[in-house]
């Protein structure tokens, strides 16, 4: 009887080292957790990206609106009947204003290689 305890006593110790301290045991298993939280979270975000583009492409097959938006935005169109004004900020007094290159005259070929030489 003293060799049966013996026994399942030893059993006990290494099954519990096999899973508190080997590479299959409770480690990985917490690896594998904050592998799958991690992927989740990735998930979550792109399945949001999914829907505003689902979004994005109803309003664009349903209305001019959202169309006409999307050309102001990206392409910076603006209606016949509307006026467009640039806003340029004001330098402060201590930052000197950059010189605007003149803009190249245009030469005949003749001109250019004379002033190259």
């Amino acid at each position: 009887m003293k060799w049966l305890a013996v026994a399942l006593f030893a059993a006990l110790l290494l099954l519990q080292y096999r899973l508190w301290l080997s590479n299959d045991g409770v480690p990985e298993v917490l690896r594998l957790q904050s592998a799958v939280a991690v992927r989740q979270a990735d998930n979550a975000r792109v399945a949001e990206r999914n829907r505003q583009l689902a979004a994005e492409v109803r309003d664009l097959k349903q209305g001019y609106s959202a169309l006409e938006e999307r050309a102001r935005s990206d392409l910076g169109m603006i209606a016949g009947n509307e006026s467009f004004y640039q806003v340029v900020p004001q330098k402060s007094a201590g930052q000197a204003a950059a010189p605007i290159p003149p803009a190249p005259a245009a030469q005949n070929p003749q001109q250019r290689t004379a002033a190259a030489r």
